[in-house]
């Protein structure tokens, strides 16, 4: 355990005017608060923040994050509080403490919706102080080193999977990349320990086999740089296991045929230095194709810079170079750390990273904690690619990212009115995924909306996350407009005054906020017309509406001046077509309001309205008054038994084919000797395209007999 003064010195080492009063009653106060408290592992509980001090002193941190390092437990854990905090450390003290604590007090649950809320406030409160986040990472890498001593198999494996999900990401996006490898690697050990233990064995048995490959190697890079008159320091060093692991998953290979698990750092003093120094190297060993990044020139996210290259090096050994300055060295290690740590007036807003604005804008458009989770995590695992507006300015996106993607990153705006894309002057699909280099010039109309289709190969959160924002506002338009209608035709049928302001009297009884909330719940099937009638109402005697019997031929057929008008609303949102009988324009329809999902649409004589029958407000009439341009085609089936000979289906699909119309789904039912019975899905404009291809089919000398599915 380190002592007081041991702690103390270490800081007055890289800030000899660090508060070291501060610095001492923060100490005291901790170990006086937590006094005999342990952990699982049986020592002192106050070992904990001490350790966590300790890691954040490596840092070389300012005496306020220290001191919140020692304290950060002590709101949480014992009968201290935050007032006395800030009366005896300061504001800038308490501040920490809380965006810390408010963080510890849901940490290490099982249930989603929390961990997911931990994680929503973790990103408020480190976007308010990137402090919380380093100190919540030492905090967390402390937990992870003593994990084994936690008997619970299922918290270990949970604890673990969330630091491999969620921190060790985080560490990399800041540039912590020592604390991202440890976390990294602790995690690895309880989540694949056979796989950990046979890594760790295979090392320890290369090192004995080859002894001390490093320093011959080390020795010959530094005289063939000294020879070119370059001034550099090499060291050398094995991957970490996790690191190897997961290039052996990548490149499905076994651990005896990756070449490259040693890699060596060269160090030298200026950018021009970095550039000769490869030379030198490519002009001396064989180069590895493919294996050359230079993040120098265009730097990560994080403002890491470094040259990495591959060569086939002093006695035939495969090795990975990084090249880079002393002052790129100090970033690499201590990532946003090294940009301010102990340095006064240096502001500490998270929000001046980009990856934090990029979260902080998911966080906005997601539709609760777990979806941002959900968008968070697919974002800080991938790879990256480094894409360019036309004025040069230097975009990151995941590796795989697509032109809609890059639209995003760019502005909210630019993403939801994307039309079209130039990639290198070239016009290309929105879906094209960006290769690192190319230049991306978005077009955009004011016209133009998000399409459903989009989060199908949208990668980043941003982009997912505004694409379902749109969609949720529309769905919830599309629902208040419907519900509007169900209830004015509900008013009238009922001979009944419709006046909005009366609906103000639903809110409560339906558990909501406003009218528009009421119009909506009647839109999704949430609520009856019904049920508003009979809150508003209570004397009112509704009139029938079905009877047992009537032909539902006939139940289409009423009402028709009031019938709903289906083509303004959009399929798939406040409009669903049922699978059953598959309705295209010039069938005689009937509605059903569909709890989840606005109205279902059947064909009138289809068998499945029967169980609808004893409820009657959810039966609205719906009209065809024209189709929707942006969705022309509907889905019809059709079966089909035809003779089972070698070219049938080809003769079958080439009728469709000539009538223009689109196969969606194939599928035989049923095969004999001599027959197939078929199921075809097609995209039909209406009634009467449908049954031109039946005519057409049924002139076929193949087919037996079709008939609509």
């Amino acid at each position: 355990m380190i002592r007081q003064y041991e702690l103390v010195e270490a800081v007055r080492a890289y800030d000899p005017s660090a508060d070291e009063d501060l610095l001492n009653r923060a100490y005291v106060f901790a170990m006086k608060a937590h006094g005999t408290q342990t952990r699982d592992s049986g020592d002192l509980y106050f070992t904990h923040p001490l350790e966590v001090a300790g890691i954040l002193v490596e840092m070389r941190l300012d005496v306020a994050t220290i001191a919140t390092a020692l304290l950060h437990d002590t709101v949480e854990d014992t009968i201290a509080t935050l007032e006395e905090i800030e009366k005896l450390f300061g504001k800038e003290v308490a501040f920490l403490v809380d965006g810390v604590t408010k963080l510890s007090q849901i940490e290490f649950q099982s249930d989603k919706a929390k961990q997911a809320e931990n994680f929503r406030k973790l990103l408020i409160a480190m976007s308010s102080d990137i402090r919380v986040l380093l100190i919540k990472l030492a905090d967390r890498l402390h937990n992870m080193r003593t994990l084994h001593f936690v008997e619970s198999e299922e918290k270990r494996m949970r604890v673990s999977q969330e630091t491999m999900e969620i921190y060790a990401p985080l560490a990399e996006r800041i540039g912590l990349h020592r604390v991202k490898d440890d976390l990294q690697n602790l995690a690895f050990a309880q989540l694949h320990p056979d796989a950990y233990q046979s890594i760790v064995s295979r090392l320890r048995f290369l090192r004995e086999q080859e002894k001390d490959i490093l320093t011959p190697i080390i020795e010959e890079l530094k005289q063939v740089l000294e020879e070119n008159g370059i001034k550099a320091f090499v060291a050398g060093r094995e991957k970490k296991p996790y690191s190897i692991w997961r290039k052996m998953q990548q490149r499905n290979i076994t651990f005896d045929q990756l070449s490259d698990i040693i890699a060596f750092r060269v160090l030298v003093d200026t950018s021009s230095d970095c550039y000769r120094s490869l030379g030198v190297i490519h002009s001396t060993y064989p180069v590895v194709p493919g294996r050359f990044k230079d993040y120098i020139s265009t730097p990560k996210q994080n403002n890491y810079q470094s040259i990495h290259t591959a060569v086939i090096g002093p006695n035939q050994h495969r090795i990975e170079i990084q090249i880079r300055t002393n002052d790129m060295e100090e970033i690499a290690e201590l990532g946003v750390a090294a940009h301010w740590q102990y340095k006064q007036g240096i502001s500490h807003d998270g929000r001046q990273y980009r990856f934090l604005r990029d979260l902080l804008d998911i966080l906005e458009k997601a539709e609760g904690p777990e979806e941002f989770l959900e968008q968070t995590k697919l974002e800080m695992f991938q790879d990256q690619v480094f894409c360019f507006t036309p004025k040069g300015d230097l975009i990151t996106l995941p590796r795989g990212a697509t032109a809609i993607d890059f639209a995003y990153a760019v502005h909210s705006s630019i993403g939801d009115h994307c039309t079209g894309v130039r990639i290198n002057g070239r016009v290309m699909p929105l879906r094209t995924e960006l290769e690192n280099g190319d230049q991306i010039e978005i077009v955009t109309s004011k016209t133009q909306h998000p399409s459903p289709t989009w989060e199908r190969f949208v990668v980043t959160g941003k982009a997912r996350a505004s694409i379902r924002r749109f969609i949720r506002q529309q769905k919830r338009q599309q629902f208040l407009d419907l519900g509007k209608t169900l209830a004015q035709k509900a008013f009238r049928h009922e001979h009944l005054d419709f006046n909005e302001k009366f609906l103000a009297a639903a809110i409560e009884p339906f558990g909501v906020k406003t009218v528009e909330d009421v119009y909506a719940y009647l839109g999704e099937g949430l609520k009856t017309t019904s049920e508003l009638i009979r809150i508003l109402f209570p004397q009112h005697k509704p009139k029938a509406r079905l009877k047992k019997g009537v032909p539902k031929r006939e139940l289409a057929k009423k009402h028709k001046e009031e019938a709903l008008a289906i083509s303004g609303l959009i399929p798939g949102m406040a409009v669903h077509y049922a699978g059953c009988c598959h309705a295209v324009p010039g069938d005689h329809i009937v509605g059903i309001v569909t709890t989840g999902k606005g109205v279902t649409i059947h064909t009138s004589d289809c068998e499945t309205l029967e169980k609808f029958m004893d409820t009657p407000e959810r039966w609205i009439d719906v009209a065809w008054t024209g189709t929707s341009p942006e969705h022309p085609q509907h889905v019809a089936r059709i079966s089909l038994v035809v003779i089972h000979q070698p070219g049938t289906i080809a003769a079958i699909t080439a009728i469709i084919a000539r009538e223009n119309a689109n196969i969606i789904n194939f599928k035989i039912k049923n095969r004999t000797q001599e027959f197939y019975e078929v199921s075809i899905d097609l995209d039909v404009k209406n009634l009467d395209h449908l049954m031109g291809i039946i005519a057409a089919l049924r002139m076929s000398q193949r087919v037996l007999s079709v008939e609509r599915g």
